[in-house]
């Protein structure tokens, strides 16, 4: 336990499914890891009093504030953690770089290109300063996924051919689920494409190094509307729905897929959908390349499939590596040889990351400049499938 290191006073925006998450991250990383910096949890801010200081009380932030501005301003905060809905993100991140303050945020980026161009400018300018942002794209840091981008790298499966990403839950398919923000394009900006297919949006591009550069897609709402209020339960919940029940619009996607084109010429195939029935959490990434391929299921997310072509003829098949021994990444800091990580742990090693870059005065991955990319994807496909999947070549990432 590092007490002995100077402070990062930590300001947290928001404070449900993603601040909880975070919360623990910034709780639990120095007691694991040796950082160079302390984070302490200095202040939460959320904009009901009473909700926000049962949070503080139950995730153990020293004090709270009612607006976001508040955490800017105050003097003993280094970070600003921004856990808030999309529509927010460009506003609080701008300020908050522009005090000085170091800035983790959310995926997406933001609710359009536009504005995540104008975040990474900002961030850029911080960044000369010393002032540094760095975008949540936390299943980076499951081991298997950073195992599977470190194979890829060494050349196991040589020449990548082909990626196919998939990201499949089911809590939209009850159309009782009653309307909330994640259904709302104005705060959330798009649907299953923005909340789940970013992230395998950055997976795919981060495992294989290459870019997506250009797409063809479809996009589909299955619920139009849904009840306002009801019984909130995780992200979605259940309510009574019938002829006096008031109902408002989805305007955002339930489920996209789209075809893809990296740099360099391979291939891929994308499928986001909070629609798929039994399907709760899998996010998965599949590599195919000359040599051999790697396949990642986060339902399985301990393990990590391989297939060498290499192999005697009749030895050939997927074997799987269960990625809990110390030499892979980030697990020798945890339990003993074959004792599995969870979903919080790639918060935490995210923190890590974070207060290990920031401790080195360099540039956190993935920084704003990589979030826009994947933001360019997201409005790539939107403009694809908004125009009969025509082929939208990606402007501003590499041909």
């Amino acid at each position: 336990m590092t007490t002995d290191k100077a402070a990062l006073r930590v300001g947290m925006a928001g404070y449900a499914f993603m601040g909880a998450a975070h919360s623990h991250a910034w709780r639990s990383a120095h007691r694991f890891f040796d950082l160079p910096l302390t984070p302490e949890l200095t202040a939460i801010a959320g904009r009901n009093r009473s909700a926000v200081e049962q949070a503080a009380a139950q995730m153990g932030w020293a004090s709270t504030e009612t607006d976001w501005r508040a955490l800017i301003e105050r003097d003993d905060i280094d970070l600003i953690d921004i856990c808030t809905p999309g529509n927010t993100h460009a506003e609080i991140a701008i300020a908050a770089l522009k005090a000085g303050k170091h800035v983790l945020c959310e995926k997406p980026l933001a609710n359009s290109v536009a504005e995540a161009q104008e975040m990474t400018a900002v961030a850029a300018e911080a960044a000369k300063n010393g002032v540094f942002a760095m975008c949540g794209y936390s299943y980076r840091r499951t081991p298997a996924l950073a195992l599977m981008k470190r194979m890829v790298a060494e050349g196991k499966v040589g020449t990548i051919r082909h990626v196919r990403a998939q990201y499949l839950q089911d809590w939209l398919t009850d159309g009782s689920a009653p309307l909330t923000w994640r259904m709302d394009k104005s705060k959330s900006g798009s649907g299953a494409l923005g909340d789940i297919g970013a992230h395998s949006i950055d997976a795919a591009q981060f495992v294989t190094g290459l870019n997506i550069t250009g797409v063809s897609a479809i996009m589909e709402t299955f619920i139009t509307q849904r009840p306002i209020g009801g019984d909130f339960i995780g992200l979605g919940g259940t309510g009574a729905v019938d002829e006096n029940t008031e109902m408002g619009p989805v305007t955002v996607d339930d489920a996209a897929i789209f075809t893809a084109r990296f740099d360099g010429g391979p291939i891929g195939v994308f499928e986001a959908t909070r629609a798929a029935l039994g399907r709760k959490n899998a996010m998965r990434l599949e590599v195919n390349g000359t040599l051999g391929s790697l396949a990642f299921d986060f339902e399985d997310m301990n393990f990590l499939q391989y297939y060498d072509e290499r192999d005697a003829a009749g030895e050939r098949g997927f074997h799987r590596i269960m990625v809990t021994e110390p030499e892979h990444p980030y697990v020798g800091n945890w339990w003993p040889t074959g004792h599995g990580l969870g979903y919080e742990h790639g918060f935490t090693h995210q923190v890590v990351d974070l207060v290990t870059a920031l401790g080195a005065k360099t540039q956190p991955t993935p920084s704003f400049a990589e979030a826009l990319g994947v933001q360019r994807v997201l409005a790539a496909v939107e403009e694809s499938a908004t125009n009969n999947s025509h082929w939208t070549t990606i402007k501003g990432n590499k041909a």
